[in-house]
């Protein structure tokens, strides 16, 4: 994936919430770094070729768009990774890179 296949930058139509400087990188070759501009990409091919779990969810901006989201759970004390991103019509626009809100369950 190249700078030109991806994006994620803000706009009044579609904002952003990536952040991939305050999140860790949990891989252990990273040495647990956070990510970067390029490491974060990375990391979602990395999942998207594993077959995680992927929701699609209707976004509010801009409205009737869809959205694809990935929830991962970090191998740190960290909440999950929440990972939001949105197709163009030649690249995929990222739109949220953060941990979640939320908490993981206890099990």
């Amino acid at each position: 994936m190249n700078d030109a296949s991806r994006v994620a930058e803000f706009t009044e139509e579609a904002p952003i919430d990536w952040r991939p400087y305050s999140v860790k990188d949990p891989r252990p070759e990273r040495f647990f770094a956070t990510f970067t501009k390029d490491s974060c990409w990375e990391f979602i091919l990395e999942k998207l070729e594993e077959g995680h779990e992927i929701e699609e969810v209707n976004l509010e901006k801009p409205r009737g768009s869809k959205g694809y989201v990935m929830k991962i759970d970090m191998d740190t004390k960290e909440p999950q990774l929440y990972i939001k991103l949105q197709i163009g019509i030649d690249k995929a626009i990222g739109r949220s890179f953060h941990y979640s809100k939320h908490r993981k369950a206890k099990a």
